[in-house]
């Protein structure tokens, strides 16, 4: 009955953190962001970015790639980017599984600096070429979608300048180690 009761109780957690980890990625894209001047509608750079990678780093493959995947996914749907939104859960699920899985890798658990900024710039070229279709299914244009890589390079180093430092931080509190 105890373990029962324990493991439903992990459960709930998991589920609680999960919905946490959604929601800071959703807010930090939808309330930290600088529309930029390219493209047909623009590009933005935004700190869901940093967000994505600070989940993937502190809780791991599973929860970065659901907490990518839906936080910026629910972004496009309420803020007029709504085609957009099955390639970003497409796109950032996948950034957010490859950046845990590299920075949780050979037993790290997101514990190593090196790993961790591995893991952000081996996402870049995932992100990249996952909104580059996006855009050449929506704008049926091989060279229209290459106008949004300079965004989204900006936006992955600025992730990349903000998620490093506050997860070498996060690591030093008992709760993250």
């Amino acid at each position: 009955m105890e373990t029962t009761k324990s493991y439903s109780n992990i459960q709930i957690f998991n589920l609680i953190l999960t919905a946490m980890l959604i929601a800071l990625v959703f807010i930090a894209t939808l309330f930290i962001n600088i529309k930029l001047p390219i493209t047909a509608k623009g590009g933005l750079v935004h700190l869901g970015t940093a967000m994505l990678f600070i989940a993937s780093i502190l809780f791991g493959p599973k929860k970065g790639a659901i907490a990518g995947a839906f936080g910026m996914g629910l972004f496009d749907l309420i803020s007029g980017w709504t085609l957009w939104a099955p390639f970003t859960f497409l796109t950032r699920g996948l950034q957010g599984y490859i950046v845990g899985k590299i920075a949780w890798s050979s037993g790290h658990k997101g514990g190593s600096f090196t790993f961790n900024l591995l893991a952000t710039i081996s996402s870049i070229p995932f992100m990249i070429a996952g909104y580059y279709i996006c855009e050449l299914v929506l704008f049926n244009s091989w060279i229209i979608p290459s106008l949004s890589i300079p965004g989204n390079l900006l936006q992955n180093v600025v992730g990349i300048c903000v998620a490093i430092p506050v997860c070498a931080v996060l690591k030093k509190v008992p709760l993250f180690k």
